[in-house]
C-alpha cells in the first residue's frame, strides 16, 4: 500500500462548502463543485493512473467535524496532521460488537449527474494491526449496496467503491470481480446487496466494524467523489493461466511451470507426519490430561466448568480442523454448455445437493455438441485442456446454479488438475487415494485434531483422523419463508413428507458412516434463513408470512391455528389480545396479515417459532438417532445473521452439540452472551479470513492484509474459542482457495484455502495453527 497522501489542487473548500454537505436549504442536494484531489494508494492491479476528482465532500480544514457524520460506539476528532487536517475516529470494539461511522445528509444526496462515478476516501492506520472495515450505501428506497476493505497496518492509501458504471451491470458469476478501473486506488470488495442504488438520492454512506476483539483507530481524510480517467476494457479476459492461478498478477509461491509445480510438492512431502503429535490420543485427543469413561465413541462431558468432548478412549478433546475437504467446490463455470437433451437430469429422490457433487462430468455422447454458452465466462482462461486429454479428465458439469453468469454449464477443476499434474497419476482411483493421505498426513503435521464438516466420504474409512459426517435434508416437502430465503426456503417439518426424507439422509449418513468411532457427529443442514434479531419482521419472519397462508396448504399454518385456538378459545379473546379485528378462525386459518406488534402479539409470535423449531429439531435428532444411536447429532450450523433466541433453544434442547458459523475476527461476550444462558456445548463450524497477495480477487468473508496477517488473525481467533468454556471446538472454512473465477454454484472466489489452487499451503497461516494447536490442550484446560 502507498503511504503518502497528497492534495495537488489550488483550490481549497471548506467542508461546508460542497453538494449541500454542510448548511443546506432542500431536502435534495445537488451538484454544485468540484476540486483535483489525488492520494497515493497502490490498487490490486498495480495501475499507476489516477481517477480524477469531481466532487470534494470534506477535507477536515476548517478544523470541525461534519454534522453529516454520525457515530455509533465510536469518538472522533479533527486533528492536524502535518500542513493539513484530518478526521482521526476510534471504534469502541472492544466492548461493542459493532461500531460505525457514517455520513447521513438531512435529506438525500442527488449525485445522478456524476456519470460514471466512485465514493472515495484516505485512510490511514498507525497502529499495528490491520482494520477490517464494512461499508453500506443506502439509498432513499432502502436499498443497500456492501462492501469492504481492509486498511492495513501502518498504512495509508485512497479506498475507493464504484458507484455508478458499466461493472456494475455486469453479472459475471464471480463474486467480486477485478478492477476495471485504470487507477492506483485500491477498490472495496464487493459483498452483496444491489449494485444500482438510486444515486439521486443516497441516504447514508456507514462504515463499520464487526466481531473485533479490540478497539481500532483510522484516520479519514479527503472524502470525495471520483471519476475514472480509464477503464479497462479487457478487464475480464484471460484472466486465468493454465495452472488456475491469475495470469494478471505476480505473488508469492506463483507457478510458472510444472517442474516447479512438483519441486514444491516434494519439499513438503519430505516433512509431513503420519502420526498425532506427541502427547496425544490415538483420536487426537489429551493423553496428558485426565482420563475419563471411555464409551468407544466421541461424546460430551462438563469438566471443571467448561464443556468438552471426549474423545472414544475417554481422553478430553478439542474439535480443531479445517472443513469443506472434498473437491465439489473446486470447479468453477468455463462458459460452454451441451445439448441439455443428452445430460442426465436430477432425480425427485436425489439426496445431494448440486453443488456437493462431484465433477458430475457429461456422457461421452454429449461431448460432440459442446458450443459457447457465455463468451464472457469462456474468455477469461487462457488455457482449457481437451476432452480427450489426459487432464480433460477434469471437466465436470453443473445442472443449476444459485447465482451467476448462466443458469447452468460446463465446469472444469484446476485444482485437481494440478494434483493429477504434480503426482503424475492420471488413474481417478490412484489419484484420490495419494490425495487423501496427503491431507490426513498435513492434518496431523499441522497439529489439528479432527475435519470440520463436508468431508469427502473417502475419509470415512481410513481409521486415521476424526471426521465429521453430514447430510442435508432435500426433497418435495413443502416449505415456508422467514422473507430471507437466501439459499432456500425453510423445510415445513409438520409435512409428512420431510419426517420422511429426514430419515431417508440419516440411513444414507450411516450407510458411509459405517458406525466408525472416528466420526465425532453429524451436521445435518446449513445457514438456513431461520431469521434475524433486530426487529419484530425479521424475528419473527417465518411466523409472520406463514400467517397469511392458508392452514389447507401449510401443515405450518395449521399448527400455528391450532396453537392459538387452543389458547385463546374464542376469537374475540385473541383480538382484544392481539388488538385485531378478525371475524372467525376460518378467516384466521385462510391467511391474515399482521403489521402492528403489541407485547401479545410479540409473545405468541415467539410461541409459534419456538413450535415449529422443536418440530423441526427433534425430528432431525430422532432420524439420526434411530440410524446412528452411537453418534452425535451437531445441530444445523447457524449463521450468525439466521438464528433467533427461538431458534436456538430448539437447538440446545435436541442437539448434542448447538453449531454456529461465525465469520469475525474472534468471539467475545458483546454477542455470545447467549451461550451462558443456554450452557450446552456449542462448537464453530465456520470461519476464515483472506488477503489480497494471494493473487485471488477476492479476501473472502474476513480480511487480512496479508499472508502474514492472515496467520495473526486465525491465532487471535482460536485462542478467543479455547478461552470460551462453552465452545468445544472451531473449524477453519476451507481447505482449498476458491478458483479464482468462481466457484460453481455461486461465484465465491475467496482466498481463505490453507493450500492454494496449485495445492501449495500458505506457509504462514500453517506455522500460525501448528503454534495453536501445539499449545492447544495446556491453554484450554491448564494443569488439569
Amino acid at each position: 500500500m502507498q503511504k503518502s497522501i497528497r492534495v495537488i489542487a489550488a483550490v481549497a473548500f471548506s467542508s461546508i462548502a460542497f453538494s449541500g454537505c454542510g448548511e443546506k436549504n432542500t431536502d435534495k442536494m445537488p451538484l454544485n463543485s468540484s476540486r483535483e484531489v489525488t492520494s497515493g494508494g497502490n490498487s490490486s492491479e498495480g495501475h499507476g493512473k489516477s481517477a480524477k476528482t469531481a466532487l470534494l465532500l470534506w477535507d477536515f480544514e476548517n478544523g470541525k467535524q461534519p454534522k453529516e457524520l454520525k457515530l455509533q460506539n465510536a469518538t472522533a476528532e479533527v486533528i492536524q496532521r502535518g500542513s493539513g487536517k484530518a478526521l482521526s475516529i476510534r471504534l469502541l470494539s472492544e466492548d461493542n460488537h459493532t461500531s460505525a461511522f457514517s455520513f447521513e445528509p438531512e435529506g438525500t444526496w442527488d449525485w445522478s449527474a456524476m456519470g460514471n462515478f466512485a465514493f472515495a476516501l484516505d485512510i490511514s492506520n498507525a497502529e499495528s494491526s490491520s482494520v477490517h472495515l464494512y461499508v453500506k450505501a443506502t439509498d432513499n428506497e432502502g436499498r443497500t449496496h456492501s462492501r469492504s476493505f481492509v486498511v492495513p497496518e501502518q498504512s495509508s492509501a485512497t479506498y475507493f467503491f464504484e458507484m455508478k458504471g458499466p461493472d456494475l451491470a455486469v453479472d459475471t458469476g464471480i463474486r467480486s470481480n477485478p478492477p476495471s478501473w485504470m487507477s492506483e486506488y485500491q477498490d472495496m470488495i464487493y459483498r452483496w446487496g444491489d449494485k444500482s442504488l438510486n444515486v439521486s438520492e443516497i441516504d447514508s454512506i456507514e462504515f463499520s466494524v464487526a466481531g473485533v476483539l479490540e478497539n481500532k483507530y483510522v484516520v479519514v481524510d479527503n472524502v470525495r467523489l471520483i471519476q475514472p480517467e480509464s477503464l479497462d476494457e479487457m478487464y475480464l479476459v484471460n484472466l486465468v493461466d493454465e495452472f488456475g492461478q491469475n495470469n494478471k498478477r505476480d505473488f508469492t509461491n506463483k507457478v510458472h511451470s510444472l517442474e516447479e509445480l512438483r519441486e514444491a510438492s516434494e519439499r513438503e512431502l519430505a516433512q509431513l507426519r503420519k502420526t498425532p503429535l506427541e502427547g496425544r490420543s490415538r483420536f487426537g485427543g489429551w493423553a496428558l490430561g485426565p482420563r475419563l469413561k471411555g464409551t468407544g465413541y466421541f461424546r460430551t462431558e462438563k469438566v471443571d466448568g467448561k464443556w468438552s468432548l471426549v474423545d472414544p478412549d475417554g481422553y478430553l478433546f478439542f474439535s480443531t480442523g479445517i472443513a469443506n475437504v472434498r473437491l465439489a467446490n473446486t470447479s468453477t463455470i468455463t462458459g460452454y454448455d451441451f445439448d441439455h437433451a443428452l445430460i442426465p437430469a436430477r432425480k425427485p429422490g436425489d439426496l445431494t445437493p448440486e453443488d456437493s457433487l462431484g465433477l458430475n462430468r457429461v456422457p461421452d455422447v454429449a461431448v460432440p455438441t459442446r458450443y459457447v454458452s457465455s463468451s464472457l465466462r469462456a474468455d477469461m482462461f487462457t488455457w482449457l485442456p481437451a476432452y480427450d486429454e489426459p487432464l480433460g479428465k477434469n471437466f465436470g458439469y453443473r445442472r443449476e446454479v444459485h447465482t451467476g453468469a448462466i443458469e447452468r454449464g460446463e465446469t472444469f477443476s484446476f485444482y485437481r488438475a494440478n494434483l493429477q499434474r504434480k503426482y503424475g497419476i492420471d488413474d481417478d482411483k490412484k489419484l484420490m487415494e495419494k490425495w487423501r493421505e496427503v491431507t490426513v498426513d498435513r492434518m496431523l503435521s499441522w497439529g489439528f485434531t479432527s475435519f470440520g464438516n463436508w468431508i469427502d466420504p473417502g475419509y470415512y474409512q481410513m481409521d486415521r483422523f476424526p471426521y465429521f459426517a453430514n447430510g442435508w435434508i432435500i426433497g418435495n416437502f413443502k416449505t415456508v419463508s422467514s422473507g430471507n430465503d437466501y439459499w432456500s426456503p425453510l423445510p415445513d417439518p409438520f409435512d409428512p413428507l420431510f419426517k420422511e426424507r429426514a430419515y431417508i439422509t440419516a440411513e444414507q449418513i450411516a450407510k458411509e458412516v459405517k458406525g466408525s468411532p472416528w466420526c465425532v457427529g453429524v451436521f445435518v443442514d446449513n445457514e438456513k434463513s431461520w431469521g434475524q434479531e433486530g426487529s419484530v419482521e425479521t424475528q419473527y419472519g417465518l411466523v409472520i408470512n406463514t400467517l397469511t397462508r392458508d392452514a389447507k396448504e401449510s401443515p405450518t399454518k395449521a399448527q400455528f391455528v391450532r396453537l392459538m385456538r387452543e389458547k385463546y378459545g374464542d376469537i374475540q379473546n385473541l383480538n382484544k389480545s392481539w388488538g385485531v379485528s378478525i371475524d372467525s378462525w376460518n378467516d384466521f386459518a385462510s391467511g391474515i396479515s399482521l403489521n402492528i406488534f403489541n407485547d401479545s402479539v410479540i409473545k405468541d409470535l415467539s410461541i409459534m417459532l419456538q413450535h415449529y423449531a422443536d418440530q423441526y429439531f427433534r425430528i432431525v435428532r430422532e432420524a439420526v438417532k434411530h440410524y446412528m444411536p452411537n453418534h452425535m447429532y451437531m445441530g444445523a450450523r447457524f449463521a450468525d445473521w439466521g438464528m433467533t433466541p427461538e431458534i436456538r433453544a430448539a437447538a440446545a434442547n435436541y442437539a448434542d452439540v448447538v453449531s454456529y458459523n461465525y465469520y469475525k475476527e474472534g468471539v467475545s461476550d458483546n454477542f455470545w452472551h447467549f451461550l451462558k444462558e443456554l450452557d450446552r456445548p456449542s462448537i464453530i463450524g465456520e470461519f476464515h479470513n483472506g488477503a489480497l497477495d494471494s493473487g485471488l480477487l477476492n479476501p473472502g468473508l474476513i480480511h487480512a492484509s496479508s499472508q502474514a496477517d492472515r496467520g495473526k488473525k486465525y491465532a487471535e481467533y482460536m485462542n478467543s474459542v479455547i478461552d470460551n468454556p462453552y465452545l468445544v471446538g472451531a473449524h477453519w472454512f476451507q481447505y482449498i482457495d476458491s478458483p479464482l473465477t468462481g466457484r460453481a454454484y455461486d461465484g465465491e472466489n475467496y482466498n481463505v484455502g490453507f493450500v492454494s489452487v496449485t495445492d501449495i499451503p500458505y506457509s504462514p497461516l500453517v506455522e500460525s495453527a501448528k503454534a495453536v494447536n501445539k499449545n492447544l490442550y495446556q491453554r484450554r484446560f491448564g494443569s488439569m
